[in-house]
């Protein structure tokens, strides 16, 4: 195969059905990419070499492969090696979510799971997990599309991807609380619920971490500023070598009890202090709107 492939940016799209790999699509459509669903994995390589014979007329292809290929599936592994064999180069994008959020999707959209053959579809889930574990692994990239809207999705697909076809490093930062579970798509987790907590003060208890007066208190410890700079230098340390590796995106999560006071001023925090060393950086607060509906 005749090796012009400089140009041209390949991205296989996959992961758990109802995950969202539709709106990806679209989304790269809109960016310029000619996009193929549902390619059989077999044709992988061909279709990667008639691309590069287009002499630049596509140079950026998005091809989403999942189990609905049924036996042709299983061909995906052998194809990649194939491209690896060429020295082609290539990214996999994985796409997943809560299997609660997937059930809720598949009910609301009434269609079927494509593993559904007289299975419940809590099963079908489960089942595909442990199907895609190998190649989830294999991903330069894993987003969780369980608190994202397609706007936000679309926002994070624009901000990784650039228009020269090649991924962007960003530092995806996102506030949780424990109380809600652990973001799935985590690299990195930080706890700081060793920090004072603003719950048990009754005049912040109903804020949030955008409010000036939760921001001072926690940002204003000796222990936060000491974290602070230690965690700060840590990222500064790691994050090079995580480029190193070929990854393209960094997702750090940090938690506290509750997802509404201290995680997200430490988000906040970090992010500000990450850019202001150059790195392009995309922040969510994934459990700050709770509150705002409990009151």
């Amino acid at each position: 195969m005749e090796k012009k492939e400089e140009k041209l940016h390949i991205l296989i799209i996959t992961g758990l059905s109802g995950a969202g790999k539709t709106q990806v699509v679209n989304c790269l459509e809109d960016m310029g990419y000619y996009c193929v669903d549902n390619l059989p994995p077999a044709l992988l390589p061909k279709f990667v070499e008639l691309s590069i014979q287009s002499e630049g007329r596509v140079d950026k292809v998005a091809l989403v492969m999942d189990v609905r290929g049924g036996d042709f599936f299983s061909d995906l592994s052998q194809s990649l090696h194939e491209l690896e064999e060429d020295r082609i180069a290539y990214e996999i994008l994985f796409l997943e979510a809560a299997d609660e959020v997937l059930v809720r999707r598949f009910k609301e959209s009434r269609r079927r799971h494509p593993l559904s053959d007289h299975r419940q579809l809590m099963e079908s889930i489960q089942l595909e997990r442990k199907m895609l574990e190998e190649l989830r692994g294999r991903a330069n990239l894993v987003i969780d599309t369980s608190g994202l809207s397609v706007r936000q999705l679309k926002d994070k697909l624009q901000s990784l991807y650039s228009e020269s076809g090649s991924a962007q490093f960003t530092v995806n930062i996102v506030s949780f609380g424990y109380k809600w579970g652990i973001p799935l798509d985590s690299d990195i987790v930080m706890d700081v619920r060793f920090l004072s907590n603003p719950f048990y003060d009754p005049l912040m208890r109903n804020l949030t971490g955008k409010d000036r007066e939760v921001i001072e208190f926690v940002l204003e410890s000796p222990v936060t500023r000491s974290f602070t700079r230690r965690f700060l230098n840590l990222l500064k340390y790691l994050i090079p070598y995580y480029m190193q590796e070929g990854k393209t995106n960094l997702a750090v999560s940090i938690g506290c009890t509750g997802g509404q006071h201290r995680s997200v001023v430490l988000t906040d925090y970090v992010a500000g202090q990450l850019k202001k060393m150059g790195y392009n950086v995309l922040t969510r607060h994934r459990d700050v709107a709770r509150y705002k509906m409990e009151e």
